[in-house]
């Protein structure tokens, strides 16, 4: 019987180690967060659709993809593109994420409202169009942009051609 006791202390002692154990890892997991991002091979796809989307209108461009946290993933740059647009195209995309709207709305309520125009004044912010942001499902992941390719809707049409060719395969 005592032994019997002794066994039965073992397990009930192990069974408590255990219980406070993993209220320590779901605590701990609770701290880190798990966020979808956008990943090369992603940013890659975007930008070869929409350089494709822009070729196709017989224009050039250099398209950046950010990722969530604003970090340049991919870019890419026709030879004809003047050198300013590569870090327009950056900016745009960063300006996109970091606002969550498309940097051509952006700049036009920018322009409509006094309150808001002083966001030119923020250095990594650009206002002008072409910059989009990139949803997957209801989280902001990232951004992409395009540049140089003949104006600012022109540039947004190009972007907005590379999501609606790739993004629907990942939702």
């Amino acid at each position: 019987m005592k032994l019997i006791l002794n066994y039965v202390s073992k397990a009930l002692l192990a069974v408590a180690v255990i219980g406070c154990t993993t209220n320590v890892i779901a605590a701990s997991s609770n701290l880190v967060l798990q966020q979808p991002n956008v990943s090369l091979k992603l940013a890659n796809e975007l930008i070869d659709a929409t350089m494709a989307a822009c070729h196709a209108e017989g224009k050039s461009a250099v398209v950046a993809v950010v990722d969530r946290g604003g970090n340049l993933i991919a870019l890419q740059r026709d030879d004809s593109v003047g050198p300013h647009n590569t870090d327009a195209a950056v900016r745009k995309a960063f300006t996109a994420l970091s606002t969550k709207t498309p940097s051509r709305t952006l700049a036009n309520n920018a322009r409509a409202n006094p309150d808001s125009s002083n966001l030119n004044t923020i250095n990594d912010l650009l206002l002008i169009g072409g910059g989009v942001p990139l949803k997957f499902g209801n989280d902001v992941i990232g951004a992409i942009a395009a540049g140089g390719a003949g104006g600012a809707m022109q540039d947004e049409s190009c972007a907005l051609k590379g999501i609606e060719k790739v993004m629907p395969k990942y939702k």
